[in-house]
């Protein structure tokens, strides 16, 4: 099973959302959609599951045109950032639901959502209502009633954004086993980075509703295409010292490191992490970050040095990427 987004764009009035949008998914791979607010990633996703119109372009699933398809007749599995969990119904009946709207036998429907509810471990949550249920566990029902209808596509939008910063991590590998393992096409949108290059095999990175670049999240950090790709991707963000001869040379903060020459800095202030240490530099380049181990002892009169190898180029008009 193979997902094909191919030219596809919408448009209200003489405004576009997304355009030209080209983007191939595998079974058994997940792609993951980032780029600032209002960038198109939800509106893509909308696009997918059929629930706007699509004003240009072909969206094909398993070689079938789903294009103009009701949302009904496709084979998708979406995901909500809010859950839309029914609240006056349990956890049973919330998943029961789709499976009796689609004619499911009581028999089966039962089987099939004991063996769901083993699977994301809520099997003593089945007859509790919603607001009894924890972040986690809401999220894991809305799950669970997305695998219950096996499409042949999964779309997240932003399942993990309304849990905390502890839960999110606890959940990403139950996320991979219930969703990722399952063999078929996934397309996961998220604001967090760390959550997007954990998961996601490939990520496309959205901005003013076209795709800049889609690469492994290794190629996308390390070889980033255009000058808001270095900037939106990695944290902290990378540093850009000031133009010259319509270049700007960009660096990334780990990549600096305190030499006996270099930039003479000024510390402006430290940010102390747990294993590593965020310093703020003012230097003659401009506004630095340099990233490093709380091991490092930081001099009175630092002086900053990186290896050219790790500079990236790109032209100060164009903001795109120089050999």
């Amino acid at each position: 099973m193979t997902l094909q987004i191919q030219n596809l764009g919408r448009s209200v009035g003489q405004h576009w959302i997304v355009r030209h949008l080209n983007l191939q998914v595998e079974d058994g791979e997940c792609v993951a959609l980032v780029g600032p607010s209002g960038c198109g990633k939800s509106s893509t996703l909308r696009l997918i599951a059929g629930l706007d119109p699509v004003s240009e372009g072909e969206i094909i699933l398993n070689e079938a045109n789903i294009t103009h398809s009701s949302a009904a007749k496709r084979a998708v599995g979406m995901v909500f950032q809010s859950y839309a969990l029914l609240p006056h119904l349990s956890v049973f009946a919330n998943l029961e639901l789709g499976l009796r709207v689609r004619g499911v036998r009581p028999f089966d429907r039962q089987q099939r959502i004991q063996a769901m509810l083993e699977l994301v471990q809520l099997q003593d949550r089945a007859n509790v209502l919603p607001a009894e249920l924890s972040g986690g566990q809401r999220q894991r029902v809305a799950l669970a009633r997305a695998l219950l209808r096996d499409p042949d596509v999964y779309l997240l939008d932003e399942p993990m954004s309304n849990l905390d910063a502890q839960l999110r991590e606890e959940l990403r590998p139950e996320l991979r086993r219930l969703v990722l393992d399952r063999q078929k096409p996934v397309i996961h949108v998220t604001h967090d980075q760390h959550e997007a290059m954990a998961i996601a095999d490939r990520i496309a990175v959205l901005h003013s509703g076209k795709i800049q670049q889609v690469a492994t999240p290794e190629d996308l950090y390390h070889h980033p295409e255009t000058l808001f790709i270095a900037k939106f991707i990695g944290r902290p963000q990378i540093n850009c010292l000031r133009p010259k001869n319509g270049v700007i040379c960009a660096v990334r903060p780990e990549s600096l490191f305190f030499a006996k020459e270099g930039l003479p800095c000024k510390i402006t202030a430290r940010e102390w992490l747990g294993s590593s240490q965020l310093l703020y530099l003012d230097s003659p380049e401009g506004f630095l970050r340099l990233s490093c181990s709380t091991a490092v002892d930081i001099p009175e009169a630092p002086h900053v040095s990186w290896d050219v190898s790790d500079e990236h180029h790109f032209a100060l008009e164009s903001g795109h990427r120089l050999p």
